[in-house]
Parts: C-alpha cells; structure tokens; sequence
C-alpha cells in the first residue's frame, strides 16, 4: 500500500510540474501551438529562429507549424550566429540554404546580411521570433532580434515574439551600460551586461524606448510564458536544456557568461577548446597558486576556484583554432556552488585585475574587442591604472540604477 501510495503521489506531482520537483512554464511557444494559433492562420510566415525553438514535446517550431492541421504556410527562414540547427560555431559566417523538409529558403542573419532584407521578405506577411537567449548583452542573438524589429518596422509587418526563459533568471542585473559610440553586434542596445530581462520584454523595451531608430516602431506582439518567475533559473523548469550556442554547453557556463566572456578581449584563454568553456580560464604563463591566492580574497559568494591546468584543442562546429592550440595552458577553474549568490561581471572584472597586476609583461588587452564587449572604453582604462575592482564597479552604478527604474515598466512576469 506505501508503494502505491508513492506512486500516486509521484504521478500527482510530475502531472503539476511536468518534471518532480520542476516548475511547469509554457513557453510562448507551446502557447501558440495550444492556445493561440488562430493568430497565425492564414499569414505567409518567416520564422528567425534557430534549433532552441522546441515545443514541450520535442518538437521544432518549423515542424510543428508546416505540420499543422491549420492553415499556416511558412515562406521563410531566417538562422543567426550558429545557424538554424545550431552547428557552426562562434564568428563562422553561415551561408544561405533550402530546408530540406519545408523546402523553404533559409536566409542567414549571420553573414553578408545581419537584418532580413526586402526582397527576403517579399512573400512574409508576418514574421515570428523564437530562440533561447543565454542572458547576457552580448549574446548576439539580441542582435537579431533588433535586427528583426528594424525590419518589420521598416516594411509593415506585424511581429510576433515568443517568449521564452531568461536561463540565468530575472533578477541579477550588473555591467556597465554599453555607450553609444560602441555600438555593434555584440552591443546593439544601451543596456548592461547582465540585463535580467527576457527576449519579450526586451522586444517591448528596444521598440517603446526608440531604440530602432527614424522613429521606427514595430507592429509587435509578445505570447507570454505562463508561470515563469524571475528568480527561476532554468535548472528550475521543466524545460529540455538546449545548448543555445556551442560553447553555452550547461547552466553554469551561462551562469558565468556574462563576466568571463570579458577574457575574450584579453590573451587569456577562456577555456574554448576544452570541456568546460567560460568555466575553465588559463594561459601558459600562468601559476594556478598565485591565481587562486589572489582571487579568494575577493571572497566571491556562490563561486569556488581550483588550480587547473588543460591544452585547448580544435573541436569541429565548437571551438576551431582556440587561443593557445595545443598549447598547455595552466590557471583555475571554476565551480558554481551556489546560483543566487553569483555575480558573474563582477567576478570577470576582478579576475581581469588580478591578471593584469600579477602578470603585467604577458597579459595584454585587445583593446577593441574588449571595449565591445564590456560596453564602455572606462572599463578597460581603469583595469589598466590598476584602479580597485571595487571602484571600477561603482563607476558604472549611476547609469545602472537609471537603467534599473527604466526597464521596470516592461517587465512581463
């Protein structure tokens, strides 16, 4: 009788949360498949998505629209970075293809074109989005999505956005805002680097904030999840964790993103080439015990380090001529222990400090991309002085806490 009783209870739970223990969230796309798809019927679709559009029971997006009972038909496709099934890796251009199932033409947004142009639009009359973000700025799938709010804008055509998780949640927000003369597709908008926001309230902010430019504004939707919560992480739902991009292999690389995507802008190894990119860092010319040392007494909350040591190598459609190639690299790595508590940017910063102060001959920035990618020039020139972690992260905090009262209004859950 315990057993059965287990059972039942078992089966009770898993029928409220999908997975024990899981919070059962429908993302915005399931929504428009269960709920909603009179929305769509009838329109001549084009669809920016890519591989992370899958529906709660496995299925892609594409698949499930173009097999509908409804009358949908799909026009075209639009991939960014990575492409539409996810396989080319970071920085490789992704060139224009048919979909063997549709045989629609897929268009990249990730190669001579960053934006659907008019004549790839020419048969859509509504266009949809629909990706996992991994949370941070510069995840340039925010690009595309400007992108693809500039173009519906620019040719009258209703867009809608499905909206789906924020994997790192919704409440931790810290970087520096990117400035204005930074402008590029790893900072398309003036917002931090870890801006806590999914890509539906995203969408709203860049179109109600004037952010497309010529006073452009989109005939915009959002299909809202239903029961997601800001302080879910995405370990929390009853989502299948898709890798969003080749190297954001897990939770924890995205946890950490947001603050050590920063040693990309350095000669220091970010860890692509190994097991565990973003959460392994080194360089030849490093001592793991100085490192280590130096960054614990920061006394991070949520983080530990190790020493570490590893050899970046090519792997095919992941990390293709790594820094250091074949090269023993020596440093840390890094474990989550405890996701509430970490602050990744200002992690990235000290770490970045740290390096430059113990290894002042070797270490060197690359001025331009780590510009980008922090989002203010300030940053690097401050690291450079040896100027406090500390004080780095108070230069930023006015711009901050403006961008902080300003998001609130658009803010879905």
């Amino acid at each position: 009788m315990i057993y059965i009783f287990m059972l039942v209870t078992l089966f009770f739970l898993q029928s409220i949360f999908g997975q024990t223990g899981k919070n059962n969230v429908v993302t915005g796309a399931d929504r428009l498949l269960s709920e909603n798809i009179d929305f769509v019927e009838g329109r001549k679709l084009g669809i920016v998505t890519n591989h992370t559009a899958v529906l709660s029971n496995g299925t892609h997006l594409i698949d499930a629209l173009f097999d509908s009972e409804f009358r949908i038909k799909i026009t075209a496709l639009f991939g960014p970075e990575h492409g539409l099934r996810g396989q080319a890796q970071a920085g490789e251009n992704v060139e224009n293809l048919i979909d063997e199932k549709t045989r629609v033409p897929i268009y990249s947004l990730y190669g001579k074109d960053k934006k659907p142009t008019k004549e790839m639009l020419k048969n859509v009359n509504m266009l949809i989005f629909d990706m996992q973000d991994a949370g941070a700025r510069f995840y340039t799938y925010l690009s595309t999505l400007y992108y693809s709010l500039q173009a519906a804008a620019e040719n009258n055509i209703p867009i809608l956005v499905l909206d789906r998780p924020n994997p790192i949640g919704g409440i931790y927000i810290d970087g520096p805002i990117r400035q204005d003369s930074l402008n590029s597709f790893v900072g398309i908008i003036p917002v931090p680097i870890a801006h806590g926001m999914t890509f539906g309230e995203l969408a709203n902010y860049i179109n109600d904030e004037n952010l497309l430019g010529n006073n452009l504004h989109a005939e915009l939707a959002v299909m809202k999840m239903r029961n997601w919560k800001r302080n879910y992480f995405f370990e929390d739902l009853n989502l299948q964790w898709i890798k969003p991009s080749p190297n954001i292999t897990n939770l924890n690389t995205a946890m950490l993103y947001p603050g050590t995507c920063l040693i990309e802008g350095t000669n220091i190894s970010e860890g692509r080439g190994t097991d565990e990119p973003f959460l392994t860092i080194g360089a030849p010319f490093i001592k793991p015990n100085q490192l280590v040392k130096a960054l614990r007494k920061f006394k991070f909350k949520g983080l530990t380090f190790a020493e570490a040591s590893f050899t970046p190598k090519d792997i095919p459609n992941v990390s293709v001529n790594p820094k250091y190639e074949g090269k023993l690299c020596r440093g840390i790595s890094i474990k989550v222990t405890d996701k509430t508590k970490v602050e990744s940017v200002k992690f990235g910063i000290a770490l970045i400090s740290v390096l430059h102060k113990l290894y002042p001959k070797e270490f060197l920035f690359k001025e331009k991309s780590f510009d980008l990618l922090s989002g203010d020039s300030k940053i690097r020139r401050q690291l450079v002085k040896n100027i406090s972690p500390d004080k780095i992260n108070k230069s930023y905090l006015k711009e901050l806490t403006v961008f902080k009262e300003k998001r609130k209004k658009y803010l879905l859950y």
